[in-house]
């Protein structure tokens, strides 16, 4: 008896991706067209899962990841879940960001070439998984960019570690810093992908390529991939554990919550508001002010700065 007998894909039951294997291909799909296949944290442990099959799967020679629809590849990260569930548990985005590096570990540990087929709006995390990816086609209407810095996050999750080694530096700091969309034609120039063609051509593209893939040596890809990961690896290992402590500690701050919320409410947010107020000697860390009243009537301590009347007791504050 072997463990690692190829399975049927329909056998995993994916709720959030299309999985499906065939002439030695497995093709993911991020399958949440709604919001414009941004990821949540089940999709995210189905994609660590699916790319565990496929890399133990002999059937399996490459594996194509792409998002459901022509509009959007993968915009990253649920805005709306992260509003609702990390700014209220920081904490448990730790576990989130866990959940992250093991999807993006499992698509450069799989031994197998990986191809982004890029067919439309590529935006934060979404960007990650490309990076994580060995090689990218894209159609001629995908945009890229990084959000981390418009919504109040950092891009530590890939990004800020394999976009230097990609693109160059001073163009990481551009996408990094700006969060502006660039297009296609410019991504080929820069080296964030290697092909662009008609969205109508996309798939007769990615099928060249994985038939010219199909045509090498399978341990010798295995190992050839192995060796071009060490400067993204190194990269990586260096930084994701602070990167991942750092962020779920964010998750605490004012940025995040303002980021974010605005971002549900579908408003700009107020980036001057939070400056004018650190200029102005005051808090631009916490909601309403660190947490430095007390209450005389009924005792309670930390209350915000910013509070004129108990949360505990209602009493007026001094």
């Amino acid at each position: 008896m072997r463990y690692f007998e190829s399975k049927p894909a329909a056998d995993l039951k994916f709720k959030y991706l299309l999985y499906t294997k065939s002439e030695s291909v497995a093709l993911i799909t991020i399958n949440r067209p709604e919001v414009f296949n941004a990821y949540n944290t089940p999709a995210l442990i189905e994609l660590r899962d699916a790319f565990r099959d496929a890399t133990f799967d002999d059937k399996v020679g490459v594996i194509v990841l792409t998002g459901a629809g022509e509009k959007a590849f993968c915009t990253g990260g649920d805005v709306k879940e992260y509003a609702e569930q990390y700014t209220k548990t920081p904490r448990d985005y730790f576990k989130y960001m866990t959940c992250f590096q093991e999807a993006l570990d499992a698509i450069r540990n799989s031994g197998k070439p990986v191809i982004a087929r890029i067919n439309g709006i590529v935006a934060g995390g979404g960007n990650e998984l490309n990076l994580a990816c060995d090689l990218a086609i894209a159609a001629e209407h995908a945009t890229f960019r990084q959000v981390g810095a418009r919504v109040g996050s950092v891009a530590a999750g890939g990004a800020t570690q394999w976009l230097p080694i990609t693109i160059g530096d001073r163009r990481s700091r551009e996408m990094l810093f700006l969060c502006e969309a660039i297009p296609a034609k410019t991504a080929l120039d820069w080296g964030l992908i290697n092909q662009v063609v008609p969205a109508a051509e996309l798939d007769a593209a990615v099928n060249a390529m994985v038939q010219k893939l199909l045509d090498k040596f399978p341990e010798c890809l295995r190992y050839t991939k192995q060796q071009v990961n060490f400067w993204k690896d190194f990269a990586w290992h260096s930084t994701i554990g602070h990167a991942r402590d750092w962020l779920t500690l964010h998750f605490t701050d004012v940025e995040p919550h303002e980021g974010m919320t605005s971002f549900v409410e579908k408003r700009a947010p107020d980036y001057r508001g939070l400056r004018r107020r650190a200029a102005e000697g005051g808090s631009s860390e916490y909601l309403f002010g660190p947490p430095m009243k007390k209450c005389a009537k009924c005792g309670a301590k930390g209350l915000p700065t910013n509070f004129q009347f108990c949360g505990a007791c209602g009493a007026k504050l001094e």
